[in-house]
């Protein structure tokens, strides 16, 4: 008895989770607004809680891949979340420049690492995880010599990053919909079960 897979693809849904959190946070790195109640919420409810509901689907799906993203992505954002929001409430210190710098440096090699796997996949998503690797890197930079033009850098290179993933995601279901490529993902593999290529 042969079981088909009819549920639906749950990367766009993570990929626009991470996209537009990712492109609001870093409007505020840019300097165009504070940080505020907006953002940590994003982080919290949509990129945070909405890509971990995405990489459980990829899981259910057999996409190692996508779960390791989209679950890991997923609980950066809570965990950059409580960082910002745990020592307001007198829960813990707010961490140093050094523990910061650390935290987005690990950040930076687990995303190179990742993008290397977006090699087998498409074009698209190589430049969000390329981008996303630079953004991890610049802010970790920023933040180890407190540098604001260095954090505005990086505010600039994330806006691009989100909207590459915001891209990407609004693709797959467009071409999902339309039953042909509509916005071009840049496949460089055919390979059936890796559905974050689209």
């Amino acid at each position: 008895m042969t079981i088909t897979d009819t549920t639906a693809n749950p990367a766009p849904l993570g990929l626009l989770a991470f996209g537009l959190t990712t492109v609001l946070l870093n409007m505020h790195n840019a300097g165009f607004f504070g940080l505020d109640a907006m953002i940590l919420s994003m982080g919290i409810f949509y990129g945070g809680l909405a890509q971990i509901v995405a990489g459980i689907m990829e899981w259910r799906k057999n996409n190692t891949f996508g779960t390791t993203a989209f679950v890991s992505y997923g609980f950066f954002w809570l965990s950059l979340s409580g960082i910002l929001m745990f020592p307001k409430l007198g829960v813990s210190e707010e961490p140093n420049a050094a523990a910061m710098a650390s935290y987005l440096s690990m950040w930076g090699i687990f995303t190179a690492v990742m993008f290397i796997g977006t090699l087998r996949l498409n074009r698209a998503l190589q430049a969000v995880f390329a981008t996303l690797t630079i953004l991890f890197f610049l802010l970790a930079i920023g933040d180890a010599l407190e540098s604001p033009l260095i954090q505005t850098i990086a505010g600039f290179e994330g806006m691009l990053c989100g909207a590459l993933a915001i891209y990407t995601g609004l693709a797959q279901v467009l071409n999902e919909l339309y039953g042909h490529t509509v916005a071009p993902l840049g496949l460089v593999s055919s390979r059936p079960r890796e559905r974050l290529a689209g």
